[in-house]
């Protein structure tokens, strides 16, 4: 029953956020993305605050190893972010190096064919970057997918570890992970799209990824069950991993000079990721058998 709820709640979370950001992105709502961010902020927060860690101390461990093991999590996806924005970093200008590069050859070249004609040499140089410009997102598109199979990989161990604790902190920590998910997927998206690729082929590749999370989930239920010790670490790095993505990459999003009716409405759906979350947490209490 257990497994099934972890395969249940980590196809949701993986193939559920890309679906969700799908609906987002090129659907008529995509004007509320910013609600979105506050959405998931408050929803991460208060797994981390009112669920995960809670769960992790009544297990009787140590609390200075608990808090150790909260602050190398942050640490450690301080130093990921730092490593991915690295790799981003010498991947663009790599390919700004080569548009440049590129541009010079074809713009000698049709030059020198279409001597005179300034209209044609126009079209075959906006063609020539058109080319570039699109070739190169498609480049990073792979890595994309590939830095999104691993954190989805590492969600679903997350998520199974919430669901070998309680049910409703599964229940929880699976729509904790899909809303944090949805801001992240759409920029995927974005991405796959400037590539030049369809909307059904992006969406695809990134439910591909998403679908990680399931065997991740498997993958936690096996080793989870056999190391029961450390199950409350893996709830400390869980919230680790929420609390860093909510203050580090959510929440500074949402630091922006606005009139009081949208900081009122950002503050609003603050609040409702956080009632979300509790009340997710009472329904599925209700459902729990003691």
């Amino acid at each position: 029953m257990t497994l099934l709820a972890i395969l249940v709640g980590t196809l949701a979370a993986g193939i559920g956020s890309v679906w969700l950001a799908a609906w987002l992105s090129f659907g008529i709502v995509s004007r509320y993305t910013q609600h979105m961010l506050s959405l998931a902020a408050g929803a991460l927060l208060a797994t981390a605050f009112l669920h995960l860690l809670p769960e992790a101390f009544e297990a009787g461990v140590e609390p200075h190893n608990l808090f150790m093991t909260l602050l190398i999590g942050l640490l450690f996806f301080f130093l990921l972010d730092k490593a991915e924005l690295w790799h981003h970093g010498h991947e663009h200008h790599h390919g700004e190096a080569h548009h440049g590069h590129d541009h010079q050859d074809d713009h000698g070249h049709a030059h020198a064919q279409v001597q005179g004609h300034d209209h044609e040499h126009s079209h075959a140089t906006n063609a020539s970057h058109d080319h570039v410009t699109h070739a190169k997102p498609l480049a990073g598109g792979w890595a994309i997918l590939a830095g999104d199979s691993v954190h989805c990989f590492g969600d679903g161990v997350l998520i199974a570890s919430a669901f070998m604790v309680d049910l409703k902190l599964g229940v929880v920590a699976s729509l904790a992970v899909l809303a944090h998910e949805v801001p992240h997927h759409m920029g995927d998206l974005v991405v796959l799209r400037q590539g030049s690729q369809s909307r059904q082929t992006a969406i695809l590749k990134v439910s591909l990824a998403g679908a990680i999370t399931a065997l991740g989930g498997l993958a936690g239920y096996v080793l989870l069950e056999q190391l029961h010790g450390v199950l409350p670490y893996m709830l400390a790095i869980a919230s680790s991993s929420f609390i860093y993505v909510a203050l580090a990459d959510l929440i500074p999003q949402l630091q922006k000079r606005l009139s009081s009716g949208e900081t009122a409405a950002q503050i609003v759906w603050l609040a409702s990721g956080i009632a979300l979350v509790s009340t997710v947490s009472v329904l599925a209490h209700s459902f729990t058998p003691h």
